[in-house]
C-alpha cells in the first residue's frame, strides 16, 4: 500500500514517467509496476499507459487526488503549519483551510487530531501584536496578487530618506522582521525593504507591471551589491549572574566558564551601527574584550551615554 501511494503522488507531480524508472525507485520488477498500475486503476485512479520512445505511464488529464487521502498526521501537520503561520500573519483564507481539513477528520479522531495539531506553535509576532504593520500587509499582499506599482518613503539604517516606487513581488518573515522583495524602478533592481521603516505607504494608481524572476535573497536595500558582506570576531565576558542573558542570545554551546565564575562568549557578526546598540543594549552585564577598536567603540559611546545622564542630573 506504501508503494502504490508513493507511485500515486509521483505521477500527480510529473506528468509522465517510465515504468523502469519506477522499478528502479522502488526496487521492484517492471512487471510488478505494471501490476501496481493494474491494482490502481482498480482501485478508481484513472492512469494511462502512453506507447512509444517518449512513452510512459501518467494519470489522465485532468485529475487530482481527493483530500481523503492524506492521513490524519499529514492533515495534523497541515494544521499546524497553518496556525504557526497565521500567528503572524493572519489570513482568512488559512482560517477557512483549517476549518476544512477539521471537517474531514472522523469525530472519533477529533481529540487526537487536535492534540496533534497543537503540539508545536511557532510564533514571530510581538507580544503586542502586528496592528501597526498590518495595514501594510494587507495594502502590499493585494500589490504582490493584482501586480500593482506601489511607492512610500523609505528610511534607510543611516536614516536617509528617500522616495521609491517598487513593482512588489513577495512579502518575506525573517528574523522577525516583515521585508518586502521588490524590483526598485529607480535602481533598476531587485531590493529588500523593511516595512517598519516604509512611511507614506500607497498603491500607484492605473499603473500594473509584468512579473519578473526574482532572485534569491542576499541583502538588503541598506546594503549596496557593491558592498561585501564582512563580519568582525568578537569576545564578550558575562557576569556570573548574567549567565541567562548569554544563554538566551548565543545559545549554552556558546558559553566557555572561566575560574572566577563568569562566562567568555566567541562571536562573529556584521560589524555595523546594529552591533554597537546590541552591545550596548546588554548594559554593566557584559563587556566587550576583544578585538581592541570594538572595545573602544563601545566605551567611548558609554561614555556619552553617561555624560548626557550627568549633565541632566546637573541642571
Amino acid at each position: 500500500m506504501e508503494r502504490l501511494l508513493s507511485i500515486i503522488i509521483l505521477l500527480l507531480n510529473r506528468r509522465m514517467v517510465q515504468a523502469k524508472e519506477l522499478a528502479e525507485r522502488f526496487e521492484v520488477s517492471v512487471r510488478t509496476i505494471y501490476r501496481d498500475i493494474e491494482t490502481i486503476n482498480g482501485a478508481g485512479i484513472p492512469i494511462i499507459t502512453y506507447q512509444g520512445t517518449n512513452g510512459g505511464i501518467g494519470l489522465a488529464e485532468g485529475y487530482r487526488l481527493d483530500r481523503n487521502v492524506l492521513t490524519n498526521d499529514e492533515l495534523a501537520a497541515i494544521v499546524s503549519a497553518l496556525r504557526s503561520i497565521s500567528a503572524s500573519y493572519d489570513n482568512e483564507t488559512h482560517q477557512r483551510l483549517v476549518e476544512k481539513i477539521h471537517s474531514v477528520v472522523p469525530p472519533a479522531d477529533s481529540e487526537a487530531f487536535q492534540h496533534k495539531s497543537s503540539r508545536v506553535l511557532i510564533d514571530y509576532s510581538p507580544w503586542d501584536g502586528n496592528e501597526q504593520l498590518r495595514p501594510k500587509l494587507e495594502l502590499l499582499e493585494n500589490a504582490v496578487d493584482h501586480c500593482l506599482i506601489a511607492e512610500f518613503v523609505y528610511s534607510n539604517a543611516d536614516g536617509e530618506m528617500s522616495h521609491r516606487i517598487v513593482e512588489p513581488h513577495r512579502l518575506i518573515l525573517k528574523g522577525k522582521q516583515w521585508y518586502l522583495q521588490a524590483y526598485c524602478l529607480e535602481k533598476e533592481q531587485f531590493r529588500l525593504f523593511k516595512l517598519k521603516r516604509m512611511k507614506d505607504l500607497e498603491i500607484v494608481q492605473g499603473k500594473t507591471f509584468i512579473r519578473r524572476k526574482v532572485p534569491i535573497l542576499t541583502r538588503t536595500s541598506d546594503q549596496p551589491p557593491s558592498e561585501p558582506y564582512q563580519t568582525t570576531e568578537f569576545v564578550l565576558r558575562f557576569q556570573a549572574e548574567a549567565r541567562h542573558l548569554a544563554e538566551e542570545w548565543f545559545g549554552i554551546e556558546a558559553l566557555c566558564p572561566e575560574e572566577d565564575g563568569n562566562w567568555l562568549v566567541r562571536k562573529a557578526y556584521p560589524e555595523n551601527e546594529w552591533l554597537y546598540r546590541f552591545i550596548l543594549g546588554l548594559g554593566h552585564l557584559a563587556e566587550v574584550l576583544e578585538p581592541p577598536h570594538l572595545r573602544a567603540i563601545i566605551a567611548d559611546r558609554a561614555e556619552q551615554i553617561a555624560k548626557k545622564y550627568r549633565e541632566a542630573k546637573s541642571t
